[in-house]
Parts: C-alpha cells; structure tokens; sequence
C-alpha cells in the first residue's frame, strides 16, 4: 500500500472568471435568480387569489412596487436572454435536414422566435 498524497489541484470560487466562455456561461446560468423571485411573486398572488379580495388587492399593490416591477423586467430580460442562447445553440444539437440538405440556421432560429410571438400573442388573446 503507497503512503504518497493524491495530488489536489488547489481551485478557488473565482475560476471561472479567467475565461470569457466561463463568464458568458455562468451569466447564462444565474438569469435563473430573477426568474426565481418573479415565480415566488406568481405563487404568493395565486394565495392571495384564494384569500380572497382584500388579500388580492395588496399583492397588486405589492406587485406595483418599483422595486419588484425592477425584478420582473430583469426577469423578462434574463429569460429572453437565456432563449436566445437556447435558440442559437439549437440548429448545433439538432440540425434539421430537408432532402438531404441542411436547413439555414437562422431559419431554425428566426421559426423559434415565431413560435415563441405566436405563442405569446395566443396567452394574451386569452387573458
């Protein structure tokens, strides 16, 4: 049995900020923290539905708080920016092939985009 030491490379909480693609990938990664304050907010009015009107009416109030419409546009912003990088890496993962021929990918992307407006634009129909 060796009595050596394994060798532990030393790494510090800061590593990723030597490289450019580390940095673009956690700022990738953390427009989750907005998305995550924006669901909070979804679910406590969803409670405060139930509560019934009083309890409504101050979650509106909460809701036009500079301060958490700041959040909710970080929020939009983050999630726009995060489909995005979605929609640009998807034609790399999945090409789609017709008739043999590769599909352009800014097709691919700019159908994302419809899809995504056409979606939108059905939510907004109904609510």
């Amino acid at each position: 049995m060796s009595h050596r030491k394994p060798y532990v490379r030393t790494m510090n909480r800061t590593w990723w900020k030597g490289h450019p693609f580390y940095r673009f990938y956690m700022l990738r990664e953390a427009t989750v923290l907005p998305l995550i304050f924006f669901t909070l907010f979804l679910t406590f009015g969803l409670g405060s539905l139930v509560k019934g009107p009083v309890a409504w009416q101050h979650w509106l109030e909460f809701m036009a708080n500079p301060v958490v419409v700041a959040i909710n546009i970080v929020a939009l912003l983050g999630s726009l920016f995060h489909a995005q990088t979605f929609f640009s890496m998807m034609p790399q993962v999945m090409p789609i092939r017709i008739k043999g021929k590769t599909l352009d990918t800014r097709i691919i992307v700019l159908a994302q985009w419809v899809a995504v407006a056409a979606i939108s634009l059905v939510v907004l129909l109904i609510v």
